[in-house]
């Protein structure tokens, strides 16, 4: 597949991003830097972290992915290779609220550019809504770090679809950096949020699309087919209430193309993302080289018209 263009900024990459939260959380160090060298070797770009992956983890400061991914670039001479995606305004440690205010957001690019051991970060997202700062006030701290050169382009992650378009009025209105993407939870089985609220929004205003939650939380992968296959797993709270008659339904449709297209459930879940033309591209997250290349088949998969409806009809409300 050809490379696309993320909304109207610069940056073109093979639609499949990397998601960086598995780093330092899910795999150590040394894995994180095979699977950044595999995925950089498939030709692929695009690494999607935040400033407060994995703070969730028991002992973690909030900072260990962008920390490893910064080390890897060090011992690399790829940085005109890839794109770095990261975020700021999300929750730390302490469990603080989401804070988007200048002093803030100008604090945070430094930390992030140190730890990522770049000069500059190509899209710079926020990562959750803070409601009590203004938007203007956010934007014009974007804006300063444009001017000065940390970072190129921004997003925004779990913004609702009002503040979404309140954001691009006033960056409009007094000429400040508007959002070029926006990054929302999007799957074969969740579809309603973005196709009823955010779609709509992002073809109207060329933004781009890049999906989180690609896989449902695994539960696309095919890994698990019953309830029963998930009942001694960490997933079970997280998935148990789709085990439903539509998510069976998807899952059986899955298993069918899968077979015939000789690719992954996981596979053909991504290819079907793709082929909605909001989307720009889906994020993943791999522990092992050959999760990693199972998933890259996605972006190679031609699914026919007949195959895109079963899946439409499949997964229908």
């Amino acid at each position: 597949m050809e490379k696309v263009k993320l909304g109207n900024s610069e940056i073109e990459f093979k639609p499949l991003v990397f998601g960086g939260n598995v780093f330092g959380w899910t795999v150590d160090e040394k894995q994180s830097f095979a699977l950044l060298d595999a995925f950089i070797d498939m030709g692929f770009s695009l690494i999607d972290t935040s400033n407060n992956y994995s703070h969730w983890v028991p002992g973690h400061s909030g900072s260990e992915s962008e920390t490893i991914i910064g080390k890897w670039i060090s011992k690399r001479d790829i940085r005109d290779k890839i794109q770095i995606a990261t975020k700021v305004g999300g929750r730390r440690i302490d469990n603080s609220k989401p804070n988007l205010k200048k002093e803030y957001i100008i604090k945070s690019v430094e930390d992030s550019l140190l730890r990522l051991n770049v000069d500059t970060i190509d899209l710079y997202q926020s990562h959750h809504d803070d409601l009590t700062t203004g938007i203007d006030e956010t934007l014009e701290a974007y804006h300063h770090l444009i001017q000065t050169g940390k970072i190129k382009w921004i997003g925004a992650s779990n913004l609702s679809p009002e503040r979404i378009s309140e954001s691009l009025q006033i960056a409009e209105d007094h000429n400040l950096p508007y959002y070029i993407a926006i990054q929302p939870e999007y799957n074969l089985y969740d579809r309603m949020k973005y196709e009823e609220q955010y779609e709509q929004l992002a073809v109207d205003n060329h933004l781009g699309v890049i999906s989180y939650y690609s896989l449902a939380s695994g539960f696309l992968s095919g890994k698990y087919r019953s309830i029963d296959d998930i009942k001694e797993t960490k997933r079970y709270d997280a998935l148990k209430d789709r085990f439903n008659a539509r998510g069976l339904r998807i899952l059986d449709v899955l298993a069918e193309i899968a077979h015939t297209q000789q690719a992954s459930m996981s596979a053909i879940a991504l290819a079907w993302n793709l082929h909605r033309p909001s989307v720009t591209a889906p994020i993943v997250s791999a522990t092992s080289i050959q999760q990693l290349e199972e998933l890259s088949r996605a972006v190679e998969i031609k699914l026919t018209p007949e195959e895109c409806f079963l899946l439409d009809k499949a997964s229908s409300y």
